[in-house]
């Protein structure tokens, strides 16, 4: 047996084996690459993100990046503006991610990087087939993101038809000045994005798109962002001699917004799953990250108290399916051109109704977990 361990050294999994290092428990983490990566995602960290982070002893705020309080909703060049209800920061997953495994090495996790867990097995007992031979934990966490793992994948029957793409920009000084502070989230014909600051000066668009509009407009990252650019001029005006940061964008498929796990009697009860492998919302609510870290508190939580996966996965889907049901009704209600049009007047006459909003697709703070 070798105890806890996490596949996954993402957001969930380091804080997951910071919050068992610093409770005195031995924990090996797992995670298949050998230094910082790019993910996609929004890389919008909310206030609740941040406590969770706060309480692991790592203060996101020392991290280099951009404060987020404002937001803007954005329809073609129609523009609405509201303060949020909390205080945010847009902060990559590059410079995040590496921080936060690091600190839960300082802490006392056992690190083993550059090994890749290919496959998991259930008999009597927890079995990972990884790089340079088997484990056999007594508890394990799955906190692999949205990557799947043989043996173990999530209901494929929950995936839509989106296409997601992410591409760092370095704006022109006009541009940069028009979007500090803000968050904006711009609706078309077929999706939405997201434009934001990062650290070092750098904005960060993500987006999701439908596969068939994807084709409809010619295929190819430059042809989906003329297409962008022709149905939003604020984003054309933003992107006007940006330069490019990657090479190519990030690129993802089938998505499965909506999903939560539920436990069968065929699970593991030693089997914890985390973040994305556990439950998926809707990107534009910027509450990925939050979920994220409160399902690792929660899986610690259990373990600590020596309760299984079973117990731990009912209380989380009791925690976030409210959220995860209301952000799939806004996103359905803005799936069509008239929707976001009926929408977009509402937030026009009612600016307030983006704080409610905001405020109803996040964990409410009296299920968080104070480990």
């Amino acid at each position: 047996m070798t105890g806890i361990v996490i596949a996954g050294g993402g957001l969930a999994g380091a804080a997951a084996a910071a919050g068992f290092a610093r409770a005195g428990r031995a924990v090996t983490l797992i995670e298949r690459e050998t230094q910082p990566v790019h993910k996609i995602c929004g890389e919008f960290l909310s206030a609740e993100a941040q406590d969770y982070l706060a309480r692991l002893g790592l203060d996101a705020a020392t991290l280099g990046g951009a404060p987020i309080s404002k937001l803007r909703l954005i329809r073609g060049a129609r523009i609405v503006s509201t303060d949020l209800p909390f205080r945010a920061i847009g902060l990559s997953r590059f410079k995040l991610d590496e921080a936060l495994l690091l600190h839960a090495q300082h802490c006392g996790a056992k690190l083993r990087r550059g090994h890749a867990v290919r496959s998991v097995a259930f008999n009597s007992k927890l079995t990972l087939d990884v790089e340079g031979g088997t484990l056999a934990p007594d508890v394990l966490l799955l906190a692999t993101g949205k990557h799947e793992l043989r043996g173990v994948k999530r209901d494929a029957a929950l995936r839509k038809n989106l296409i997601g793409f992410k591409m760092y920009f370095r704006l022109r000084p006009e541009a940069r000045l028009a979007l500090e502070d803000h968050i904006e989230l711009i609706f078309f014909a077929g999706g939405y994005a997201g434009l934001q600051m990062i650290e070092d000066g750098i904005a960060n668009l993500c987006l999701l798109v439908d596969r068939d509009r994807y084709r409809r407009c010619g295929g190819g990252w430059e042809k989906l962002l003329q297409y962008l650019e022709s149905e939003s001029p604020v984003l054309a005006a933003r992107l006007a001699g940006a330069e490019q940061m990657l090479a190519q964008p990030l690129t993802i498929y089938q998505v499965p917004y909506g999903f939560i796990h539920h436990p069968s009697a065929a699970d593991s009860n030693a089997l914890f799953r985390l973040g994305d492998q556990a439950c998926v919302i809707q990107s534009f609510t910027g509450d990925g990250m939050s979920i994220a870290l409160h399902s690792a508190a929660l899986a610690v939580q259990a373990v600590l108290r020596g309760e299984g996966a079973a117990a731990y996965h009912r209380q989380l889907a009791r925690d976030i399916r409210g959220q995860i049901k209301r952000a799939d009704i806004l996103y359905a209600l803005m799936d069509s051109r008239l929707a976001q049009a009926g929408l977009f007047g509402i937030t026009r006459l009612w600016p307030a109704s983006l704080k409610i909003a905001a405020h109803f697709t996040r964990v409410p703070r009296d299920r968080h977990v104070i480990l």
